[in-house]
């Protein structure tokens, strides 16, 4: 009788793409247009996106689509959220202040993240890129290489 082992490296696999997008309109507008214009139906989903950073707990909004017929699922989240610091070694005007954290800190310049799970080798990803640069309001969108990002775990969620 064969012996099969099963390496824990079977079971991982980067299963999707993530896309950056440059505008500077409000999360549920980006969600409408991309809503819209990839004929997909992303809403809001209640739990924000949380991670631990040095300055302090931050959460990102995060909406949600999963489309069972092509099972395929939509994840927009913003990449640049404010949190309230107090520094204890200054006291007076500068006790409380605001820091901004980024999910992926390597792209601070990108306003949002389209990450899209259980993609295989015929999705077209530079056909969506292309139709999130139909929207009037977004200046530029691109495909990430997810395998030299440094901060990726931020992405489990």
């Amino acid at each position: 009788m064969a012996i099969h082992k099963l390496q824990i490296v079977d079971f991982l696999s980067i299963d999707y793409e993530l896309i950056a997008i440059h505008t500077s309109i409000e999360d549920y507008r980006l969600a409408y247009f991309l809503n819209k214009e990839l004929e997909i139906k992303l809403s809001k989903n209640n739990l924000n996106v949380a991670i631990e950073t040095p300055e302090g707990k931050s959460a990102f909004n995060h909406y949600f689509y999963d489309d069972e017929k092509k099972d395929i699922q939509w994840n927009l989240i913003e990449n640049k959220t404010t949190i309230n610091t107090t520094n204890k070694k200054s006291a007076g005007i500068f006790e409380n202040m605001e820091v901004n954290v980024y999910l992926l800190p390597e792209y601070k310049k990108a306003d949002f993240f389209l990450k899209i799970e259980n993609v295989d080798s015929f999705f077209k990803i530079k056909e969506v890129t292309k139709k999130i640069e139909l929207i009037n309001q977004v200046s530029m969108s691109y495909v990430l290489d997810k395998d030299n990002l440094k901060s990726k775990n931020n992405l489990i969620f």
